[in-house]
């Protein structure tokens, strides 16, 4: 009962106008940034950060959290029409989508695709609403060792599961460390890393490292690439409607793909890629039409979609009850708590439970609003794929610089644009993970703060964190991810080489 209570007290707050109009500007603006492609949710968000500035803390975060949900669903519109993913996320969606679109039946892919959607992130928010007290309970015996392992934990997860070199990996989160180490150290007040330049003492924002690395980084990448003219099928408004076996099919896609994504979503990592990836497995493994797989089964579109948006859902567990993000949409989330004042964690429900109930609120919301919002708007969409590239990348641009001086007023945030800008450009040619760039900038403060208090806590005593029981599970899952995957390749190897062997040996 005090459940149903406290999400009608947000659900009040969130009719106040202003807060309200917040969240349809995100979702909106998050989609229509979210369609085009190569920007994806990441620097859409980092792109559009600055715009909540303004706003009050409430309607700040909560525009924040649209711009996040809505840059997650737009990408499938590009996917299912062009083929042409606007997000690594959607690359799954492509498979079955776009065939479905030469097959005629776009518009039934896109309503799917809205539809799992909804189900997922309203499933994911249902689960976030029930889990999030309890676990914050649990995590308020969290002590300055808990965090530091936590964090350690995110980093070292973090270069497992970015798909690339592990060893790039640690290099994008050594780089993000240093930068979050530039300026006064919060402990001793002594100077880090400022060459003697007045400017660098204040350290370096968020808003130029994200805008930097993710949003005019993209527009470098794209002024590399040919503009080519994009043809579109027409998607009119009745042709939107899926049959009834189209229906009867998706919906077991629609929740399982929902709980996958959510139980990936609170990985470190690429968790909506990830989960994408094996919801299609599930399916094309439960499916009783598995020769419809990559030649347009519905199947194919409803569950990956699910689980994108479950992942999305899943990721704010860790953010709002340890406060601890696990993807570069996390990280922004948290960047925009913490512009406004509001720190997550484990007494975030307990300080701000009117926030945290409006923020529930408008999560339930803001999946409705993507429902209602993006089908009739589709011909808009498709439009905005027509705007020529320089135009585009022009108007972006101009968006990053003014809304990164905007935040601080500061011409140094400028310059730090402009560095991670050809950063983030140059660690795209490289393999180096962005992603890890931003988590670590972003982790950076608690996991030095934790190391400190751990550190005076311990009191020369080097097995004091072994000591603490919760600290010991850690410790062990850190191993694990450490070494398990390590391993397996190993025993894959070993398996390889000897069916050679064994190979070798018949034929001889």
């Amino acid at each position: 009962m005090d459940l149903i209570t406290n999400l009608g007290e947000g659900f009040s707050a969130l009719l106040d106008p202003l807060t309200l109009l917040a969240l349809l500007a995100g979702v909106f603006v998050g989609t229509v940034v979210g369609v085009l492609p190569g920007i994806g949710p990441v620097g859409a968000m980092a792109i559009l950060l600055p715009l909540t500035f303004t706003l009050d803390p409430a309607a700040g975060i909560i525009m924040t959290t649209g711009i996040f949900l809505g840059s997650q669903y737009g990408g499938s519109t590009t996917a299912i029409l062009v083929g042409v993913p606007g997000e690594a996320s959607s690359v799954v969606t492509t498979l079955d989508g776009y065939p479905m679109a030469k097959k005629g039946r776009a518009g039934a892919a896109l309503a799917v695709a809205a539809l799992g959607s909804f189900v997922a992130g309203t499933l994911a928010v249902l689960l976030l609403m029930v889990l999030a007290g309890p676990l914050s309970d649990f995590a308020a015996k969290f002590s300055a060792p808990e965090y530091l392992l936590i964090a350690l934990f995110a980093l070292v997860a973090l270069s497992r599961l970015t798909g690339g070199s592990g060893l790039l990996t640690l290099v994008g989160v050594a780089t993000g460390l240093l930068f979050a180490t530039i300026g006064l150290d919060s402990s001793s007040g002594n100077a880090r890393f400022t060459l003697g330049i007045t400017e660098f003492l204040d350290g370096i924002d968020i808003t130029p490292v994200a805008v930097g690395m993710f949003g005019i980084a993209e527009i470098l990448l794209m002024a590399e690439e040919r503009e080519q003219a994009t043809s579109m099928p027409k998607v009119p408004f009745r042709s939107l409607w899926p049959t009834r076996t189209e229906l009867h099919r998706s919906g077991g896609p629609m929740v399982r793909g929902g709980f996958i994504g959510f139980l990936f979503g609170m990985i470190p990592g690429p968790s909506a890629v990830v989960a994408t990836y094996a919801s299609y497995a599930a399916e094309k493994r439960l499916s009783k039409h598995k020769d419809e797989f990559g030649k347009g089964a519905i199947e194919g579109v409803a569950g990956p979609e699910a689980a994108n948006n479950g992942a999305a859902g899943g990721a704010m567990v860790p953010l709002i009850v340890l406060g601890l993000p696990v993807s570069g949409g996390t990280a922004l989330l948290l960047a925009g708590f913490t512009i406004h004042g509001i720190t997550p964690g484990p007494l975030f429900i307990e300080y701000e439970p009117a926030l945290f109930w409006t923020l529930i609120a408008s999560l339930y919301a803001a999946n409705l609003a993507l429902l209602v919002l993006n089908l009739p708007l589709v011909s808009l969409f498709t439009a905005l794929l027509r705007i020529p590239r320089d135009l585009l990348m022009a108007f972006v641009l101009v968006i990053a610089v003014v809304g990164t001086y905007a935040t601080r007023s500061a011409i140094v945030d400028v310059f730090w644009l402009l560095v991670m800008s050809v950063l983030g450009y140059v660690f795209v040619k490289v393999g180096i993970s962005r992603v890890a760039v931003i988590l670590a900038f972003v982790i950076a403060p608690m996991l030095e703060s934790s190391f400190s208090q751990t550190v005076s806590l311990a009191q020369g005593d080097p097995f004091y964190v072994l000591g603490r029981p919760i600290s010991l599970a850690i410790v062990i899952i850190i191993v694990l991810v450490a070494v398990v995957p390590g391993v397996l390749r190993f025993v894959a190897r070993r398996k390889q080489f000897n069916s050679g062997l064994d190979v070798e040996a018949d034929q001889t």
